[in-house]
């Protein structure tokens, strides 16, 4: 099989080879979300403070969709490692159907929730209240009803990955960006014949973007993956333990990224307090969120790619492969942020007139771009050590690390630096932030490692180690 390649293939080449696809499709996952930002920004300034407002649910529908197949990637990866195809099997058809179940929730979202969550979040005595408000609610009532394209997305991508074939998996998802990037000014400025839909048609061209991915993936699982077998039969026929080992790896990794959007409502919240500056704080915010993932999206990746392989070698007891997949993998990612923070020290005065920013974001910007990159390689140790977490079945760890850094530690630091006046300080919460969940990282990483890979044997890695 050709998922077996996780057990035998040299350590360092197989990081890469199942990586890299991964880092590549993800990198242009951020470049599709920062064109939609860039071309929004062209159409309307505006625009780019609704899409800082609407990110926070738009963040929880994907960590539903991701938490979901990170709980089915490392079930699938350590049954094949463990020789056992029907639980494999069961993994990736209980997968799809939890994918549609998820996207009937988010459904009902766009269709009763998306106004409300964005007009509570702005104050009404603002000038541009109204017309950010009406932008934000228009993008992020479209994409949560339309949102079956991003769960099958996702859910097809993470199936080829399991398996080993990340190459698949980049096609469809740097597919399904292309074509985001070809309609995004298509739609948003009604070229070639089409109406000017504004930040509507940004929203649009995404969820036309994700339905293509997701047709793709299913594709070229149905074609190319041979080592899973899917029918309609079993997606609609759940087994319970399948669901139950599912999400006792994917809801910690749910509530981890759904953190994400909570933490970033809660900090929208405290920098429109400034009511001196109005939203070119929640638009500075915005561009650094959309930047930094050209940075953190790789790393991700490099996460993705990391977790089969750490939950294969797991199951087939292989010590020293675990062992040189982490040390190489914090490698890279430290390079990567190293990198990313390096531009954002050196050039963020590019980064911000690609939004098109006038004179109070620039001012604002330039320096909130370089105190928050600081944090960027401790970010990279964090994100690798939280992959043997989710690897071997304790995403709980990462859970916490990831409560820590965005709830317990952020927000109340950011709160109480607002209270400063001062809203440049309130960028300093990032390095309180990143500080406590490196410790954290580094407690928790310990302990699993001499819990569940340092009692392996030495002489069954040797007998599997050629």
């Amino acid at each position: 099989m050709n998922s077996e390649r996780m057990g035998t293939m040299p350590v360092k080449r197989l990081i890469i080879s199942m990586s890299l696809p991964m880092m590549i499709s993800m990198l242009v996952q951020a470049l599709y979300n920062v064109v939609d930002s860039i071309f929004v920004s062209r159409f309307d300034n505006n625009g780019l403070a609704a899409l800082t407002l609407a990110f926070p649910m738009q963040n929880l529908m994907i960590a539903v969709g991701a938490g979901t197949g990170v709980g089915v990637n490392a079930l699938l990866s350590r049954s094949l490692g463990e020789k056992k195809q029907e639980k494999a099997d069961a993994a990736a058809n209980t997968g799809i159907l939890l994918s549609f179940l998820s996207f009937l929730v988010f459904l009902m979202v766009g269709l009763f929730a998306a106004e409300p969550f964005i007009r509570n979040q702005l104050d009404s005595s603002l000038s541009n209240a109204a017309l950010v408000g009406d932008y934000g609610s228009a993008y992020l009532s479209i994409c949560t009803m339309f949102s079956a394209g991003v769960f099958f997305q996702m859910i097809f991508e993470r199936l080829l990955q399991s398996t080993g074939r990340s190459f698949y998996s980049m096609i469809s998802q740097t597919t399904g960006a292309v074509v985001n990037i070809i309609l995004d000014p298509i739609l948003i400025f009604g070229l070639l014949g089409f109406p000017s839909l504004g930040v509507a048609g940004a929203a649009y061209a995404t969820v036309i973007g994700q339905f293509v991915a997701g047709t793709l993936g299913l594709i070229l699982n149905l074609k190319k993956n041979t080592d899973i077998h899917l029918s309609f039969k079993r997606i609609l026929r759940p087994d319970a333990d399948t669901v139950k080992q599912i999400y006792f790896v994917g809801v910690p990794s749910i509530l981890m990224m759904s953190i994400g959007s909570l933490m970033t409502y809660l900090l929208d919240r405290i920098l429109l307090s400034f009511e001196a500056v109005g939203t070119t704080a929640v638009e500075v915010f915005g561009v650094y969120f959309r930047m930094q993932s050209f940075f953190f999206m790789p790393v991700f990746g490099l996460n993705n790619g990391l977790i089969p392989v750490l939950a294969y070698n797991y199951g087939a007891r292989k010590k020293r492969r675990i062992r040189e997949a982490l040390f190489f993998s914090v490698f890279l990612a430290m390079g990567i942020m190293l990198t990313g923070m390096l531009v954002f020290e050196l050039l963020p005065g590019k980064l911000l007139e690609l939004f098109q920013a006038g004179d109070a974001l620039y001012e604002m910007g330039i320096p909130a771009l370089r105190t928050i990159a600081v944090h960027f390689p401790l970010a990279a140790v964090c994100i690798v050590m939280g992959s043997i977490f989710q690897a071997l079945a304790r995403s709980y760890y990462s859970l916490f690390v990831s409560v820590l850094r965005q709830l317990v530690a952020l927000i109340p630091a950011a709160w109480l630096l607002s209270k400063t006046g001062i809203v440049s300080n309130v960028w300093y919460a990032f390095w309180v932030a990143e500080v406590m969940s490196l410790i954290c990282s580094l407690i928790f990483f310990r302990r699993v490692y001499k819990q569940a890979v340092a009692t392996m044997p030495e002489e069954a890695d040797a007998a599997f180690s050629g």
